[in-house]
C-alpha cells in the first residue's frame, strides 16, 4: 500500500512550489506560448514537422517565404505524470515502483494546490493512462488505481513515450519517472518528441542498484527475461559497475541538456520531502 503521510510534508514549502510553477506557467490566464489562440502575436518562419496547415499563403505569394502566423493562447497548465511500471521497477524496499507512484501523486496534489489539471499514467508493455482532470476525485482515483497497479513486464520505454505525446495538445509539464536503465539513444529519441514541452526526468533506483552494496558470490535474476546470472562481485567488478552506471547517467543528463529537459537521479532510501524540494523548490 502506498503511504500518503507525506503529502501533509509538501504543505510545508507549497508557497514556494507555486511560487516556481506560476513563474514559468500561467493557469487560468493568458500565457506567453504561442499556438492557435485568438490574439495575433507575431509571424516565425515554417519548419520541417510544423503543421503545415498554420502557413499564412498570402505571406507565401508575396514573399515566396513558407511563415506561421503565431497567436496567443488561453490555456491552463496541465502537469503530465508518466511512471515506469515494468517488471524492474519492482524491486528493492521499498519497491522503486512504490517510490515512483508516491512521487507521481506528490506532484499530483501539487498541481491540485495549485488548480491545475493533472494526469497520472503508467507504462510497461502497454501504455495505461487517465484523462487530464482537475480535483480531489481524480487524485483519489489516481491512488486507487495506483495501489492496485502491481509493476510488471518488459519495458516498452520508446514506443509508450511516443504515443503519450500524440495525446498532448498544449504545451505542459511532463514528469517521467522511471529506472531509465535503458539505451540512450532510445531515450533520446523519446525526449526529443517532448522538446516543446518543460520535461522532467527522475530517476529512481534503489540503493543497492545506486551502490552495489553486495559482494561474495550472489544470483542476479533479471526481473524482465527472468534470466539468471551467477557471478562474483569483486571490488573490480564493483568499481567497474558504478563507472559504467555514472556513465550511463553521465549519456542520459546530456540528452536531457541537448533536449531542453532536466535529469535527477534519487535512491528508494532518499526523504521524499527531499527529493521534492531538489526538483521543484531548487530547480
Amino acid at each position: 500500500m502506498i503511504d500518503l503521510s507525506f503529502l501533509k510534508t509538501l504543505d510545508r514549502f507549497a508557497l514556494i512550489v507555486n511560487k516556481h510553477l506560476t513563474s514559468n506557467y500561467v493557469g487560468e490566464r493568458r500565457t506567453s506560448f504561442l499556438g492557435r489562440g485568438l490574439v495575433f502575436r507575431d509571424y516565425s518562419s515554417y519548419a520541417p514537422g510544423e503543421d503545415y496547415r498554420m502557413i499564412d499563403w498570402k505571406v507565401y505569394g508575396r514573399t515566396d517565404r513558407l511563415m506561421i502566423k503565431k497567436h496567443e493562447e488561453e490555456r491552463n497548465l496541465t502537469v503530465h505524470i508518466i511512471a515506469d511500471f515494468s517488471a524492474s521497477m519492482n524491486f528493492g524496499n521499498p519497491k522503486k515502483s512504490d517510490y515512483a507512484a508516491m512521487l507521481g501523486i506528490g506532484f499530483a496534489y501539487l498541481a491540485l494546490k495549485n488548480n491545475e489539471r493533472f494526469v497520472m499514467s503508467t507504462f510497461a508493455e502497454k501504455l495505461e493512462l487517465f484523462k487530464p482532470k482537475k480535483g480531489r476525485k481524480q487524485l483519489a482515483a489516481i491512488v486507487e488505481y495506483l495501489n492496485e497497479k502491481r509493476a510488471k513486464g518488459v519495458t516498452n520505454f520508446e514506443e509508450s513515450l511516443g504515443r503519450y505525446k500524440k495525446m498532448i495538445g498544449s504545451r505542459s509539464l511532463v514528469i517521467i519517472v522511471s529506472d531509465f536503465l535503458y539505451d540512450v539513444n532510445e531515450i533520446k529519441s523519446a525526449l526529443m518528441r517532448f522538446k516543446n514541452h518543460d520535461v522532467r526526468l527522475i530517476q529512481v533506483l534503489d540503493k543497492t542498484e545506486k551502490e552495489l552494496d553486495v559482494e561474495g558470490e550472489v544470483k542476479l535474476k533479471d526481473s524482465e527475461s527472468g534470466g539468471i546470472l551467477r557471478t562474483y562481485i569483486s571490488p573490480y567488478l564493483k568499481k567497474k559497475y558504478l563507472n559504467l552506471l555514472a556513465t550511463h547517467n553521465a549519456m542520459v543528463k546530456h540528452a536531457c541538456l541537448e533536449t531542453g529537459a532536466r535529469f535527477y537521479s534519487f535512491s528508494t532510501q532518499t526523504p521524499l520531502f527531499d527529493a521534492f524540494y531538489e526538483i521543484v523548490a531548487k530547480g
